[in-house]
């Protein structure tokens, strides 16, 4: 087999089990996960792996860790466990939720797991009447809620997921994401720091103007706040021809990144005519040693990009 680049797709990393999302990564399985990583491939920082796959110098069995959106776990949980095994993560941040943001599904997730059972009203929202009286029950709403606001136009998905929230008795609202503080601390700890936009928009449906100033504007913001060139990008969502087209692939390379990434899955291989602004990342859901590596060793057989759920 050739060697290839395999791009890990993370957004949390939790101290501990939630039981709304057994699903999730947490500590204890990132730790596994990263050395199975050591054990079985070679892992490269992202911006280093896109060099050594364009000059043709990629090592076998290459892998990058990235995370997507910026949530705060990925400074507090994530990172000690990146630096005991001594490995390297890129955080794409999409800017706009620094500092006590919250992002649309976050709000979603927390209307659903805290609204009073054993019916979720939203007839007046137009989204229907949603069982809540059980775990599997908040899944399945949350499931089919993000679902239905994913593609509407941001502003209105905005409104919609407050309304959500409402629902819930009110309750301070978790701190979900970074703060500058901790997106500094990521920075001097040798990470990989990206843009991710602004406001985490779907760039499909915006216009060309509207999707470059959110694109521009995050990388300037990052720039900023961390005092350093920002190169590597991903797009929101991240399904090629869905979420984003050629013109917004256009915009990135016009505005200088050297590479971005997408959701799509897959890996990619050296060749004169890689496309470093469309790279294919795989999510590892996997919660056992023998299914993570088979699952990765399935990624990497792949002849072409499939689609998969992203953030």
């Amino acid at each position: 087999m050739t060697s290839s680049l395999s791009i890990l797709i993370y957004h949390r990393v939790l101290a501990r089990p939630d039981p709304l999302f057994p699903g999730e990564v947490d500590a204890r399985l990132f730790e596994r996960q990263l050395r199975l990583l050591k054990r079985f491939y070679t892992p490269l920082p992202l911006a280093l792996a896109v060099e050594r796959l364009q000059d043709g110098t990629l090592p076998a069995r290459a892998v990058s860790i990235t995370f997507d959106d910026g949530y705060a776990d990925n400074a507090q949980v994530a990172l000690p466990l990146l630096q005991r095994h001594a490995m390297h993560a890129t955080f794409f941040i999409a800017t706009g939720y620094l500092d006590g943001g919250q992002m649309w599904n976050d709000s979603v997730i927390e209307g659903v797991r805290h609204a009073p059972g054993p019916l979720l009203d939203l007839q007046a929202y137009g989204l229907g009447c949603l069982p809540v009286g059980s775990l599997a029950q908040r899944r399945a709403a949350i499931a089919t809620l993000l679902g239905q606001l994913k593609y509407l136009p941001f502003a209105q998905r905005q409104r919609m997921a407050m309304h959500i929230r409402r629902q819930a008795p009110a309750r301070p609202r978790p701190v979900t994401m970074l703060s500058t503080e901790q997106l500094r601390r990521l920075h001097a700890a040798g990470m990989g720091l990206g843009a991710h936009t602004v406001s985490h928009p779907i760039l499909a449906t915006l216009s060309n103007r509207a999707a470059r100033l959110d694109i521009v504007n995050g990388k300037q913001q990052l720039e900023d706040l961390i005092q350093a060139p920002v190169s590597l990008f991903a797009y929101p969502n991240g399904k090629a021809g869905r979420d984003y087209g050629a013109s917004h692939v256009e915009i990135v390379k016009s505005l200088g990144f050297t590479a971005a990434v997408a959701t799509d899955w897959g890996v990619a291989r050296p060749a004169h005519a890689v496309d470093v602004w469309q790279l294919p990342r795989f999510t590892p859901w996997d919660r056992g040693r023998l299914a993570f590596l088979w699952r990765m060793r399935q990624n990497r057989l792949r002849a072409a990009p499939a689609t998969q759920d992203a953030d």
